[in-house]
């Protein structure tokens, strides 16, 4: 922890210190609330739909806002995830500090957690400004509590593990565009891989991230899918290690 705190006190730094954290930040809020609020117009005009008496006990404030609020909150985080990591090791790369940063004393693991944890701040930050939109729904509705923690709960782990596999296509590439596209590309596998599937029953359905994010998003929270996710995180990066490590040693 000693050499992480100052990894990560410089990663924070660097990001907003650079207009990157608050574009992120701007965007991720300016589509949260335009989702949200077109959900919230559809719910109302339902309200005047002679059919929605027949439908009040399905299309609850929890089916018809909450539960595609957050669905569509991971499919953003799948396309921000990746320009919040891409620069986390090319950067290095850019400004030529790699090579005096991975020979340096400190433990190239604290060098990653460093990087990993300011890019989950900044997650955390924008899953924060993000429940706005849930608090006003709760100031003028009744939505389940429960469904929201365990909504959010679910984004989180999610993003994380988003962020593990972003840090990983960081470490393998020296263009920022790279990186990013890297990452896209293995986040949109790992989300498609099991869209037809069955998490139960398939192995590609296990495989898919938003299969596991579905259980949340029903206010379930299960073991499996946590330990999916912290195992997908982990992976990320122990994979980002290795490849540094590998590089360290040329």
């Amino acid at each position: 922890m000693k050499d992480t705190y100052p990894i990560l006190k410089r990663e924070l730094r660097s990001y907003f210190t650079s207009p990157l954290a608050y574009v992120i930040l701007v965007v991720f809020q300016v589509l949260s609330a335009m989702f949200f609020f077109l959900n919230l117009k559809g719910f109302l005009q339902l309200q005047f739909d002679p059919n929605f008496q027949l439908l009040r006990e399905q299309l609850n404030l929890n089916n018809a806002i909450v539960v595609p609020y957050f669905h569509t909150l991971s499919i953003v985080l799948l396309f921000i995830i990746p320009l919040i990591t891409m620069r986390l090791i090319t950067d290095e790369r850019k400004s030529h500090t790699a090579e005096l940063l991975f020979t340096s004393p400190i433990n190239l693991s604290s060098i990653i957690v460093g990087k990993y944890l300011a890019a989950l701040i900044l997650l955390i930050i924008m899953l924060l400004l993000s429940s706005l939109n849930i608090l006003v729904l709760t100031l003028h509705g009744n939505p389940d509590l429960g469904y929201v923690i365990s909504s959010y709960l679910g984004l989180f782990f999610l993003g994380a593990s988003f962020l593990s596999i972003g840090l990983f296509a960081s470490s393998v590439s020296n263009s920022q565009l790279v990186a990013a596209v890297i990452a896209f590309g293995i986040l949109l596998f790992l989300w498609l891989a099991g869209a037809s599937s069955d998490t139960e029953t398939s192995f590609f359905g296990y495989l898919s991230l938003i299969n596991h994010f579905n259980n949340f998003g029903k206010g379930i929270i299960d073991l499996k899918d946590l330990t999916y996710y912290i195992s997908v995180m982990f992976i990320g990066l122990f994979l980002a290690h290795a490849a540094l490590y590998s590089e360290r040693w040329r």
